[in-house]
């Protein structure tokens, strides 16, 4: 099937949801002992909503990864419509349980690259019983060139990267960056753990992590460190090849006194549009509120549109990076502080269940909900 020719569409509606997440993020947080009871929820999480929700994922078997954001998500609008009105299924099961349950609101999320998803029926379905139909690209923006699978289908898309909003032909198209959940990844900062792991970072050696990492090595020579993921074990001592569990990946937050954040550069399926990722991925969020003290490879991504730099340090080059190291490995202090600040911004602004608020008032905004 041929590549829909892609006209850009009006900026306004990107603009305006860059400018909420800045209005957000320029605030100053001043407690930075906040935990998710304490975060006030708006007029829209308090009065909760009426009616079934259906979290729709693409493919049967879908990594770990996709997993737990698919669960993340759905605690998101669990906190607007309750539990036991929210249910998951993929794909293959997705009409039947529409006729089921007759949802008012079908979220789809996930890929639209595999040939095997095709999200047409079930939206078909969805519009028959009066349901309202929202994609989440959460892959953005490494499949753009597939973005015409699902342009057609979906009432409202959202896509995961400020940038890729772009490159919809669709009339009803946001941006909505990934998040944190409470339920999962929030851990309360424990300052009496021995924090014995001076730098560490997990994810795949994609290339351009690599060559970050092989620029910062130097700095690295004479620190306990711990870099796992698959392609690290070529480098050496510190670096392995192993793949972890989330819940192993949070004890590593906490034990360690610096956590990495490289972003990666990877096209899957872009020929056309080789676009880079414009804002962070989901594990800077996670990281945050898990209460990791991360520094952030500063590329071409908008950190500061989410956190301060109090917040969330960043370094460019091999001389930022060493400077940065002595700051903070010198003082504990200031680790315990800078990571209370991140976790605390994390949770006042950027959980699922926040999402799920903006989602509402953009779906609503455009006229597909009362």
């Amino acid at each position: 099937m041929a590549v829909r020719t892609t006209k850009k569409k009006a900026p306004a509606k990107v603009s305006n949801a860059t400018e909420a997440t800045k209005t957000k993020t320029t605030e100053k947080i001043t407690n930075t002992d906040v935990t998710p009871k304490d975060v006030a929820v708006t007029k829209v999480i308090s009065e909760k909503m009426s009616g079934k929700v259906l979290v729709c994922s693409g493919g049967r078997y879908e990594s770990q990864a996709n997993a737990q954001i698919r669960e993340a998500i759905m605690s998101g609008w669990e906190s607007v419509f309750g539990e036991g009105n929210v249910i998951s299924t993929n794909i293959a099961g997705a009409s039947a349980a529409i006729d089921y349950i007759k949802p008012r609101i079908v979220f789809s999320i996930g890929s639209y690259l595999p040939e095997s998803t095709y999200f047409g029926e079930v939206c078909q379905k969805a519009k028959a019983v009066g349901a309202t139909t929202i994609f989440w690209a959460t892959e953005d923006p490494y499949e753009q060139d597939a973005n015409y699978r699902v342009v057609d289908d979906f009432d409202v898309i959202f896509s995961c990267d400020r940038w890729g909003t772009n490159f919809y032909e669709h009339p009803h198209v946001h941006f909505l960056p990934l998040a944190a959940c409470e339920k999962l990844h929030y851990r309360p900062l424990d300052e009496t753990l021995e924090k014995n792991i001076d730098v560490m970072f997990c994810g795949v050696a994609f290339g351009s992590r690599k060559d970050v990492m092989r620029s910062i090595k130097p700095a690295l020579a004479d620190l306990n460190i711990k870099i796992v993921g698959p392609g690290w074990g070529e480098f050496g001592i510190g670096f392995s090849d192993a793949r972890i569990e989330k819940d192993q990946l949070i004890e590593l937050y906490q034990r360690s006194k610096i956590v990495l954040n490289l972003g990666r550069s990877l096209h899957f399926e872009n020929k056309r549009f080789i676009i880079m990722p414009s804002n962070p991925g989901p594990r800077t969020f996670e990281a945050a509120a898990a209460g990791a003290m991360q520094l952030f490879h500063e590329d071409n991504y908008a950190i500061h549109d989410f956190y301060e730099r109090d917040e969330l340090p960043v370094f460019s080059t091999c001389y930022d990076f060493q400077q940065i190291l002595d700051k903070y490995l010198n003082n504990p202090e200031l680790i315990i502080e800078t990571a209370k600040k991140a976790q605390a911004r994390t949770l006042k602004d950027h959980t699922y269940s926040k999402r799920i608020e903006t989602v509402l008032s953009f779906v609503k905004q455009d006229g597909f909900l009362d």
